[in-house]
């Protein structure tokens, strides 16, 4: 009998998967960090036997190659991905993996996330145990097809819809394990909230499903949005085959050493929560609270390359911020420090930023600048008239745009505009961070645009 175990990375909205008869083992897309899958195998008394990629995945780097090396598992990679380790095992639509006497892989072509796109029928006992679809059909949604550049979004939308409909033949009682769409920017639409799913369920509410081919390529193409910048860095890395991560603690950053990185340009983050961030932090910093977005947002708006210092109230808070970002390739910290700002300020003052609501925008007498940061998207559906809008990731290259005066920056929620109010007091610029739902703004009195309905 198989048992299928989720390993939710909630910070990039992905799932990996421990797969197991109760001694051997197969383990779907792992993320960078394979210390939880192995502690995960340890504890069930399973020997990982092989590892298995459905993609070459944009929105993170893999822990396959290093899993598999660590295990001595037979690591399956689609024999069309120009992969430039030679350590793997080809496998292609059709091929059969035993896996143990009891449990088996079936390969099936499911191109349209990406040309080569995989997805395994695991079998126990010879009935279907399940589908692992990676990017292809999720709970509710698709993968995006757009991540390959526009020439391709097309034709890798048309093979979404058949390789959905491909997926759709299995039995309907066979349950469905992607990887994306659990808030990762890699799904297409709005996936569904479901924890689990069947093929017979997704037959019902997917919309590759329920749609013709032409009203999904329709809703698909209009509904795909901008995606973080790093995903162009993480292709290229998982092609070389990454290594495992270094997780040991940083180098210590004292005072001094926290100007001087501040002062050189390089970013120094706080990832306390926002409020406590406003009420006093060091001069220079920037708000990136270590919640479920930390990674994606920091990953799209750092300059790929810049020095970061991570400050945390803990070690602990420190050691979960590199655990976030090695699985998007920023490997190694220059330095942290733990504590609180007085300790990073030694002795020196402290910086605030003012925290407000949209009825505080509404009831400002003279208009200040207001800063809308959210996506494009989220933009042209309905925002602030007479608002400018800059898109987080592209504000720290587009500072000098910002008209003079008092900058309110918003978002839909709070957590972007703590992160450009940030930016802009960095710069020298008098900034609010409006900790408020959007769908509050009109409530509050201010114009939209389009009007609400």
């Amino acid at each position: 009998m198989a048992e299928v175990v989720p390993i939710g990375t909630t910070a990039l909205g992905d799932r990996s998967y421990l797969a197991h008869d109760g001694q051997t083992g197969l383990v779907v897309d792992p993320q960078r960090d394979i210390d939880r899958v192995l502690a995960l195998a340890g504890a069930a008394g399973v020997r990982i036997t092989h590892v298995a990629e459905t993609h070459v995945h944009n929105d993170y780097l893999t822990g396959g190659l290093a899993l598999a090396r660590a295990t001595g598992a037979s690591y399956l990679v689609s024999g069309a991905d120009p992969v430039r380790f030679g350590d793997r095992t080809p496998v292609a639509d059709g091929d059969i993996v035993r896996v143990s006497d009891a449990l088996r892989l079936r390969v099936i072509a499911t191109p349209g996330h990406t040309f080569s796109h995989l997805s395994y029928l695991l079998e126990s006992a010879g009935e279907p145990a399940g589908v692992f679809t990676g990017g292809s059909l999720l709970y509710g949604a698709t993968g995006r097809p757009d991540l390959l550049g526009p020439d391709s979004t097309r034709p890798l939308a048309r093979a979404q819809y058949a390789s959905a409909h491909r997926l759709a033949e299995l039995p309907d009682a066979t349950p469905v394990f992607p990887t994306h769409g659990f808030g990762s920017f890699c799904a297409s639409g709005a996936a569904g909230t479901d924890s689990a799913s069947t093929i017979g369920h997704q037959k019902r509410v997917n919309p590759a499903l329920t749609l013709t081919e032409q009203a999904y390529l329709d809703t698909l193409l209009a509904g795909l949005d901008a995606w973080p910048a790093y995903y162009a860095h993480m292709s290229p890395a998982n092609l070389a085959g990454p290594a495992a991560p270094d997780l040991s603690p940083p180098r210590p950053a004292d005072p001094e050493s926290l100007r001087r990185r501040i002062e050189a340009g390089e970013w120094v983050v706080d990832l306390r929560d926002r409020v406590a961030f406003a009420a006093g932090h060091l001069p220079g910093s920037l708000c990136f609270p270590l919640t479920g977005s930390f990674a994606t947002y920091l990953g799209w708006v750092i300059p790929w390359g810049t020095p970061l210092t991570l400050l945390g109230s803990t070690p602990e808070q420190v050691a979960q911020a590199q655990r976030d970002l090695v699985r998007i390739g920023i490997d190694r910290p220059a330095a942290a420090a733990t504590g609180g700002p007085r300790d990073w300020a030694g002795g020196g003052p402290l910086a605030s930023l003012r925290l407000a609501t949209f009825g505080d925008l509404a009831a400002a007498g003279r208009r200040p600048v207001v800063l809308d940061v959210r996506r494009p998207l989220e933009w042209e559906e309905r925002h602030i008239d007479g608002a400018i809008h800059i898109h987080l990731p592209e504000l720290p290259g587009r500072l000098g745009e910002v008209p003079p005066g008092e900058v309110w920056a918003h978002c839909q929620s709070g957590y972007r505009a703590g992160v450009a109010a940030s930016l802009l007091a960095a710069a020298g610029r008098t900034a609010v961070a409006v900790d408020d739902d959007f769908s509050r703004a009109g409530p509050a009195g201010l114009p939209l645009v389009p009007a609400a309905a």
